[in-house]
């Protein structure tokens, strides 16, 4: 080329326009492109395009997991070229369940931890996508999103996915671009469900009535949201700062000292760099007031131990942890997401109202292309159906012609079919021709026809088309819902150091487990979950040979717990001052925790949230007196208890249930005898009455359980061997009170029964051993016997153990789910499912 030509193809152009431009340009790329997700689906390309490049590999949940590596060279080689780096970044994000709030993908291998450690390199690692990240993908086959070309146009990718979940408001999303920068919080996907539904509504929501529904973040790590004034504005404006405190408990330890418990962390905070923290303090500033710190973290969850000196102020350690430290954090959300490809920065109702709008066209996208697909389905069946009822004349028509073409053209002219009916009929195979084959095209050619009236419908009727978005968001909710983990509470008050303290135990669920020898403790809800799926044991009782788990209860942190001595004396106990420990720690007396002499024994333990409820407390005694009382008879609490039930000479309180007056009651004696009869029955007295006979027993026999019969269930009664049965309620009959029963298992039985519960076949138990083991049982996987039958093995009990209690648990299908307390309640360690 020569010099002339050369010259020819330089541009003069001003510097600075060039400069504009080229940034212009690479700054929209990295808006667009890289940093922002997009308000539908809650996704950044790079989340994208790794989900649909392990969509196309196969990599669903019920397949095998394959290398991390497959998976980056499939992203960079399809869709993604840039760094390996920043694809695998984004793939462990994904998998971390302390960074989103419901995981998109499932992986084998190191993926990195509080700690801040870094995940292993992606050769070593493995990953399959989750159940909630095929709900994103669900349908994207069926023409439901637009696709575009990808980096070279050799191939198409999705511009956004069909997204069934809210997953921008559910998981978040992070990100710096040029100019801007995004922070969307995770959320609770059974409150932004709620939320949608809201919207759906006729008229259109406040972000105060939004707020009832959706009351704030709910971060993966769990934590503290202190005060409501930044979560509003960020749901009015789209942006708000709130201040987020890890979850500190406070722990009494012998000779009068005491240790502050870190059990979770504000969203974003490394643990290790926590600790540093804490130990940089504890040097420079409170060496007079903390005497250790600990790390004893495990797979059951966080707990950083800061030990007090016997005058440690634990008021001053903790304001000054959560000034100097990142125990208190801020988090700075920015609601900025791309909306219709402009980076928009949006509130609450702005958020879900997208959701909504993409999830209709989704739906409707769908029922289009299933529309079509029936129809032509429906319209070579019918052309099929014409040729059987002809089938000499098409045999004959094909016969004679010469070829292909000239048979199909046959076909249409002598039959009136189209051009594909034509086809369809010569690709028939002679196997269709039967008798059956004609009788299943028929049936097929009905479904097809309610299909399509079904589709048609949905297409001509958008409240139609939102019931359809409601009911698969329900589905998916049904599925992957969960309760809240963070706890949200109003402006911090700069009262006594005490107050500081109590005000971190927020309200919230959890269980509380109570031993034999009155040993005391409460266990997160998320942690007893955790446990429970693991197959781990609630308590550490392997230690403590004359000691074991007796009572399993779930309880509010605003509410009490209030013990009843077998003596008939009742106390109150503030569940809040139940001390939480950890897994191989049995708790703290809960007669230390109530001042009362051990001689006092302490035989039931009741959760109550409200004092002036409308319920009655039903107590028996192990002769078989009964009574009822109103709880509001104990709504003055006193530090030295009250009277709760007279109790003759040689009886004692065995148990008691708390009820809202409508059921059936049924006790059982050791013996192995029942009797069922209404609560009406109860006479109810004030609390210093005997009460009445409930059941006769004889001189070596006793009461050992009672429960309330509430739903149309089989009874199932478990003995200490560890047999057991479920039996038909009719078998059971109901009776008057005061009688000796009917038997429950053989004449002959010497094995003591020790509980019963009403049970369906999709409900599950929990067995609890003596050993603090926990076994998990499913109602249809316990035979159904006759109640004069000894039963069958339940669970497998080690040499010298038994079992001592059996409580409800909710089915969630992968073991675990949350539980609450029974409405009427049962014996008090009775865990039931409230919805």
């Amino acid at each position: 080329m020569s010099a002339a030509a050369r010259r020819e193809r330089i541009l003069p152009r001003l510097i600075e326009e060039e400069i504009r431009d080229s940034f212009l340009d690479y700054s929209m790329s990295v808006i667009v492109q890289r940093a922002l997700p997009d308000v539908r689906d809650g996704l950044k390309p790079v989340h994208r395009r790794i989900l649909y490049a392990m969509h196309e590999l196969g990599l669903r949940p019920d397949r095998a997991h394959k290398k991390s590596a497959t998976v980056v060279g499939e992203v960079l080689g399809k869709f993604h070229p840039h760094g390996d780096t920043a694809v695998y970044d984004a793939l462990v994000r994904m998998v971390q369940d302390f960074s989103l709030r419901y995981p998109l993908i499932d992986g084998q291998g190191n993926f990195g931890s509080l700690d801040g450690d870094s995940a292993a390199a992606y050769r070593y690692t493995e990953a399959r996508l989750d159940a909630v990240a095929v709900e994103l993908l669900a349908d994207i086959e069926k023409e439901t999103v637009a696709f575009q070309p990808n980096y070279d146009d050799r191939l198409e990718e999705p511009s956004v996915l069909p997204g069934k979940i809210p997953n921008l408001l559910v998981n978040g999303s992070s990100g710096i671009a040029v100019g801007m920068s995004t922070n969307v919080p995770p959320h609770n996907l059974r409150e932004i469900a709620k939320a949608v539904k809201l919207i759906c509504g006729d008229e259109q929501p406040t972000v105060a009535q939004l707020m009832k529904l959706v009351p704030g973040p709910d971060f993966p790590t769990g934590g503290i949201i202190v005060g409501r004034n930044g979560i509003r504005d960020m749901y009015s404006t789209g942006r708000g700062r709130m201040i987020v405190r890890g979850r500190v408990v406070k722990e009494a330890l012998r000779a009068g000292k005491e240790q502050l418990v870190i059990t979770e962390l504000p969203y974003g905070v490394s643990k290790s760099r926590l600790v540093e923290q804490i130990a940089d303090v504890a040097r420079q500033v409170l060496s007079d007031d903390i005497a250790d710190l600990r790390d004893e973290s495990d797979r059951d969850g966080v707990r950083v131990v800061v030990e007090l000196k016997r005058k440690g102020d634990p008021g001053r350690v903790l304001k000054t942890l959560y000034r100097k430290t990142s125990l208190q954090s801020t988090f700075g959300a920015i609601l900025l997401a791309l909306d219709h490809g402009q980076p928009r920065e949006l509130n609450l109702l702005e958020i879900l109202e997208r959701y909504r709008d993409h999830r209709l066209e989704v739906i409707r996208k769908r029922s289009t292309f299933l529309l079509e697909k029936a129809e032509a389905e429906k319209h070579i069946t019918e052309g099929l159906l014409i040729a059987l009822d002809q089938i000499d004349k098409v045999i004959k028509i094909i016969r004679s012609s010469a070829d292909r073409p000239e048979a199909s053209e046959k076909l249409q002219d002598a039959l009136g079919l189209s051009e594909v009916q034509a086809d369809a009929i010569l690709d028939m195979r002679l196997a269709r021709l039967t008798k059956l084959q004609k009788k299943e095209l028929q049936d097929r050619l009905k479904e097809l026809k309610a299909e399509i009236a079904h589709l048609r419908g949905i297409l001509k009727s958008e409240a139609r088309q939102v019931e359809v978005m409601l009911d698969e968001l329900d589905e998916a909710v049904k599925r992957f819902g969960d309760d809240r983990r963070t706890v949200i509470t109003d402006e911090a008050k700069e009262e006594t150091a005490e107050e500081v303290v109590e005000d971190l135990v927020a309200e919230e669920d959890v269980v509380v487990t109570v031993s034999h020898e009155g040993y005391v403790k409460r266990i997160p809800m998320g942690l007893y979950q955790r446990r429970v799926r693991s197959g781990k044991a609630l308590a550490g009782m392997e230690k403590y040979e004359d000691d074991f788990l007796e009572r399993v209860f779930v309880a509010r942190t605003s509410g009490l717990i209030l013990a009843f001595t077998e003596a008939g004396q009742a106390h109150f106990l503030p569940v809040q001052d139940v001390p939480e420990s950890a897994r191989a720690s049995r708790g703290q007396s809960i007669y230390g925790l109530l001042g009362v002499d051990r001689k006092e024994r302490i035989v039931a333990a009741v959760p109550v949230e409200d004092l002036d409820a409308d319920r009655h407390l039903v107590f028996v005694t192990r002769g078989g007196l009964i009574k009822r009382t109103h709880l509001s008879e104990f709504a003055n609490p006193r530090a030295g208890g009250v009277i709760a039930m007279g109790v003759k000479k040689g009886d004692r309180v065995l148990d008691v249930g708390i009820s809202d007056g409508g059921a059936e009651v049924m006790l059982l004696t050791a013996n192995g005898r029942a009797i069922r009869f209404a609560e009406d029955d109860i006479s109810v007295f004030g609390r210093t009455a005997q009460g009445v006979k409930g059941v006769s027993v004889g001189k070596d026999d006793g009461v050992v359980g009672m429960i309330l019969v509430r739903r149309e269930a089989s009874i199932l009664t478990v003995a200490a061997d560890g047999m057991g049965k479920r039996s038909p309620l009719e078998e059971f009959p109901l009776q008057g009170r005061g009688g000796m029963g009917t038997l429950v298992g053989p004449s002959d039985s010497k094995v003591p029964l020790v509980a019963a519960l009403e049970m369906l076949p999709d409900d599950e138990v929990m067995v609890v051993a003596a050993s603090g083991k926990v076994f998990r049982l499913v109602g249809a996987d316990v035979p159904e016997q006759g109640r004069r039958t000894r039963g069958s093995p339940l669970v497998q009990l080690g040499r010298g153990d038994r079992v001592v209690e059996v409580t409800r648990t909710e089915s969630s299908g992968e073991g675990g789910g949350p539980v609450r307390p029974a409405a009427g309640g049962g014996r008090e360690g009775q865990l039931d499912l409230l919805g």
